[in-house]
């Protein structure tokens, strides 16, 4: 009987086998991250990241001293570093003075000298508003010069307060701006009355 001869199979290599399941899971993690980054997947009540009102409290560069700012919408909500969002306010950062301004860049230490926090009103929301700074902790024990700004960013951008308070020592309250916003958008009754904020919590 002539002997039977038996194809012999190709052999299968296990690192190709192991390279194609990883590009299978590749592939179903690319798309499952494109699907999450969809912008049209918001879900309801989520705030769009615009403002119509920029507030902005800053000290001198390089001064190594804590100020906080404060703000007080229409409904008695609070803005502060350990109240980062309320009603339609937002703080974009709690600037420490030089504490934490120190970045390590291709091996060099660089400090970022600005000492500047920022308030973004993200609706019309009608009523009166107060902006408030706080000498949080002090490094020299010097007094500090705060300026304050309100920047009305639509339909263009307009300057609607600018004005400096001096905070003499730590713990010291000083309110930098009251103003009152309009139905229509519109800005009025501004002033400097002092009114406490930080005592409040």
């Amino acid at each position: 009987m002539p002997s039977r001869r038996h194809a012999r199979e190709p052999e299968v290599d296990p690192f190709y086998d192991m390279l194609f399941n990883m590009l299978i899971a590749f592939v179903f993690c690319f798309i499952i991250a494109l699907l999450a980054m969809n912008p049209k997947a918001l879900k309801a009540g989520d705030i769009p990241a615009k403002a119509e009102f920029i507030v902005t409290v800053s000290w001198p560069d390089l001064n190594p001293n804590d100020v906080d700012t404060w703000v007080q919408d229409p409904g008695g909500n609070l803005v502060w570093f350990r109240s980062r969002e309320a009603g339609l306010m937002h703080l974009d950062r709690d600037d420490r003075g030089l504490t934490n301004d120190t970045l390590v860049v291709n091996g060099r230490q660089v400090v970022n000298p600005l000492n500047q926090e920022v308030v973004t009103l993200r609706g019309i929301a009608p009523g009166e508003y107060t902006v408030n700074a706080h000498y949080y902790d002090s490094k020299d024990g010097q007094p500090v010069e705060v300026t304050a700004s309100v920047v009305k960013v639509n339909p263009r951008a307009e300057v609607v307060f600018y004005g400096q308070v001096t905070l003499p020592r730590k713990g010291d309250e000083a309110t930098a701006a009251r103003f009152t916003v309009l139905p229509d958008g519109s800005v009025g009754n501004i002033s400097t009355l002092s009114k406490t904020l930080v005592e409040r919590r």
